[in-house]
């Protein structure tokens, strides 16, 4: 079974599957496909995450690490010299080094059984003689046309052929990038004779040579940011060179008879473990988000993790050791933390103090100007406008950002292997195309403070503290669902919606997925300019008008976002007792698809 965020993506990884491939080589074949054909919401110069079991070891869930970290010239002082107070959401001064390739082929090498070729050859063929351009590619491409015009001109030779926006359904192509994957199956090839694992190796390599080579030259230039100003980029080929994705064991939680398991706090993943923990312990009906009580208490309990977030969550070497982080999900730390669920919304950030630790200060909370931001799905680097009544779209600021978000994709095959990915980064609007390899570099050092004190601070070598933050369930040591959503900081708020209604409300995913969501905005947001809502909450109209008011008599700061129009999940299940699978997709912006048999 699998389910993504598009349709080709689902049918690339049904298709290896079909043909005897295991769930990692599936979602690597598909993973490449995402990168083509939603280039808006993730690329070959981004980064991703997964979380894993394998079917020889499915009590032991694995993250797969695909987070590249800042640049060895990323310092607070560098970006402060620049006269910067934030790290820019657009251009290459705020890349970390990407990492999602890497990770994708540690991956095949590790735990798939196919050849590099044959992994690559869907993407190949897809960048080399075209695919269909969905209209969502088109809207971003046309509301950023003016800056690839003006600032980035080699975006604009490569997403505005003879100078106009391409129309939705056309096929549109990337021969550049075809030619880098295809070198990756020569360098392959070539080292035939030393065994399928030295193989994957060589194309590893020769991604890191030929990647490092072109966007040390190219970021050299210096070209407009998100703040309006021209920088140059600060990553060189050594930065490239010396990043290696690597394997580790998942953070793990239980709540109501489940194991919940989720990347570390490197990335926002324990957020969704520590707001389970506090609800674990309320009763049925509190727990409901399509009610007026429950709505109220699934808020409250989200704003108190991602409070926990922003005062203790970064890379390894941040404050949160292996022994505060065990306090934070404890059940003392989550009832001191449920009994700060008041009747009425509150309108701070209040960060706890796992073992008596004192957090750092911190930001202040600065509001949204435009209540349309508060509306925002995904990772907004700008104010969106909504366009009917179902969805919002990107438009540009004066700098010539526009938003990014998220791909997603989960598997699970016959065998019992199952992964659950979230890839993201590098959209074609993050930066400008580098020409030698037909895309550009994330934005993702956007997430990190020009703040020493910070546990997300901007530090060489340190990963930012991402949001992409796929999920995989257990009971009894077995996996049974794999799901995650694209979406920025609301990931793990969709997540703990559909996770609440499965285990506790008896919901199927595909019922789940369905049923109206909302999310908190009264944060600090982990995408520039790092504003929210203080008490802001954003529902769908669905949820109804009379918990709306409800919602709002309890002070909640409410923005309706049209009646489908938040979370795209996505997700597989496995009955470990019959074997019997499922899977269930998004069918919001009829683009995500579930299948298999």
């Amino acid at each position: 079974m699998t389910a993504s965020t598009h349709w080709t993506a689902t049918a690339t990884a049904q298709a290896v599957l079909e043909r005897g491939g295991n769930a990692f080589d599936a979602a690597v074949a598909a993973a490449f496909v995402l990168h083509l054909v939603e280039p808006h919401l993730n690329g070959p110069g981004g980064d991703m995450t997964a979380v894993f079991a394998t079917a020889d070891a499915p009590d032991r869930p694995r993250v797969l690490m695909g987070q590249g970290p800042a640049p060895a010239g990323a310092t607070i002082d560098r970006f402060r010299s620049e006269g910067l107070d934030l790290v820019p959401g657009s251009g290459a001064l705020a890349a970390a080094v990407p990492g999602a390739v890497d990770a994708w082929l540690l991956l095949l090498r590790d735990h798939g059984t196919w050849s590099v070729a044959d992994a690559l050859a869907f993407a190949i063929g897809y960048a080399r003689d075209g695919h269909p351009v969905l209209e969502r590619v088109v809207q971003t491409i046309a509301s950023v046309s003016g800056l690839f015009r003006d600032h980035w001109r080699t975006s604009a030779e490569r997403w505005l052929p003879d100078g106009v926006v391409p129309r939705a359904g056309e096929r549109i192509a990337n021969p550049v990038y075809a030619g880098v994957l295809e070198g990756l199956v020569a360098a392959a090839d070539a080292a035939a004779g030393a065994g399928r694992e030295a193989q994957v190796d060589a194309a590893r390599a020769r991604w890191r040579d030929v990647v490092g080579r072109a966007v040390e030259e190219f970021v050299r230039t210096p070209h407009r940011h998100s703040d309006g100003a021209e920088h140059a980029g600060v990553m060189t080929a050594a930065d490239v060179e010396a990043f290696s994705a690597d394997v580790e064991d998942a953070v793990v939680a239980r709540f109501r008879g489940y194991e919940v398991a989720k990347t570390g706090p490197w990335g926002q993943g324990p957020i969704l473990l520590q707001a389970l923990k506090i609800l674990e312990g309320l009763p049925d009906e509190r727990l409901d988000p399509s009610t007026a009580i429950g709505a109220h208490t699934v808020l409250e309990a989200l704003k108190l993790a991602l409070a926990d977030r922003e005062a203790w969550y970064g890379d390894s070497d941040g404050p949160l050791d292996a022994e505060s982080l065990a306090h934070l999900l404890s059940d003392e730390y989550a009832a001191q933390r449920r009994a700060l669920i008041g009747e009425h919304a509150s309108r701070e950030v209040r960060p706890g103090s796992p073992g008596g630790r004192v957090p750092s200060p911190l930001p202040p909370l600065r509001a949204d100007e435009d209540a349309a931001d508060a509306a925002g799905i995904g990772e907004p680097t700008v104010a969106v406008v909504p366009i009917g009544a179902e969805h919002v779209e990107p438009v540009a600021d004066a700098g010539g950002a526009t938003r990014g978000d998220t791909c997603h994709i989960d598997v699970v095959d016959r065998w019992g292997n199952v992964i659950s990915a979230t890839p993201s980064g590098g959209w074609l609007q993050s930066s400008p195309t580098i020409p030698a390899l037909g895309f550009c570099l994330g934005t993702r050092l956007q997430m990190t403070w020009l703040d020493a004190s910070s546990p997300s601070a901007l530090v060489p070598g340190r990963r930012p503290r991402t949001t992409l933050t796929p999920t995989l369930v257990l009971r009894d040591g077995l996996p049974v669902m794999a799901l995650g959503s694209p979406g920025g900081d609301q990931q793990d708020q969709w997540q703990l919606l559909m996770l609440l209604r499965v285990l506790v409300g008896g919901y199927s995913p595909q019922q789940a997925i369905d049923a109206p969501a909302l999310h908190t905005t009264s944060f600090p947001g982990s995408f520039w300019p790092r504003t929210g809502t203080p008490g802001g909450a954003v529902v769908e109209d669905r949820l109804g008008d009379d918990v709306v008011r409800a919602l709002e008599a309890r002070g909640h700061v409410v923005t309706r976002s049209g009646d489908w129009s938040l979370g795209r999940l996505s997700a597989v299940t496995r009955d470990p007792g019959t074997g019997l699978l499922g899977a269930a997709a998004n069918p919001r912006g009829a683009q995500g698809y579930a299948a298999g048999r």
